[in-house]
């Protein structure tokens, strides 16, 4: 289990550096769009492209940093009943979730946008936008995304495996059991 704890921080850590660095392409896509809009008013001047920009830079934000947004538990949770179950079974939940719907969700993504881009790649595709920009960078952001998120599901299964066995702390049952005594 430790060998699977440490590829387990490698990915954690990866996908910590890959979230925060992504994190400045939404600043970008704001200056850009600022920039854009004032140069459309001030000087009647506005470029496809840079529009184009906008859309490529939040796209790879949204979907780089998905992987980052799983390992600090900030997706969107249905919980009705997941909450009134005890901590073990919601890390059965969470382990069943993992192996049967978000690592087939991942892969199956991957499989079926691969050779979208490879052909976009082969092709040169420009947008149809005048001035617009090739199409296979972003593109390539959707498996890209997807396999970072693929390996932080994988990291997430390994820490809710080692949580089960013992092999670690539970920091939710932890983070719980203290906000019991405050």
């Amino acid at each position: 289990m430790t060998a699977f704890l440490s590829v387990s921080r490698a990915i954690d850590a990866m996908n910590t550096l890959l979230g925060k660095a992504v994190s400045w392409l939404l600043l970008a896509a704001v200056l850009i769009s600022a920039i854009n809009a004032v140069t459309r008013k001030l000087f009647n001047l506005s470029s496809n492209a840079w529009l184009e920009a906008q859309w490529y830079l939040f796209s790879a934000a949204f979907l780089l940093a998905a992987a980052w947004t799983l390992l600090s538990s900030e997706h969107v949770k249905v919980d009705l009943v997941y909450g009134q179950l005890s901590r073990r079974k919601q890390l059965w939940i969470e382990v069943f979730g993992t192996i049967f719907f978000l690592l087939p969700f991942c892969l199956i993504t991957i499989y079926l946008s691969w050779p979208i881009v490879l052909s976009k790649f082969q092709s040169g595709e420009v947008s149809n936008n005048t001035g617009g920009l090739v199409l296979w960078p972003v593109w390539a952001m959707i498996p890209l995304g997807f396999g970072f998120l693929a390996l932080q599901g994988l990291s997430e299964l390994i820490k809710r495996i080692a949580i089960l066995r013992g092999a670690m702390p539970d920091a939710v049952a932890l983070a719980d059991a203290e906000a019991k005594t405050l």
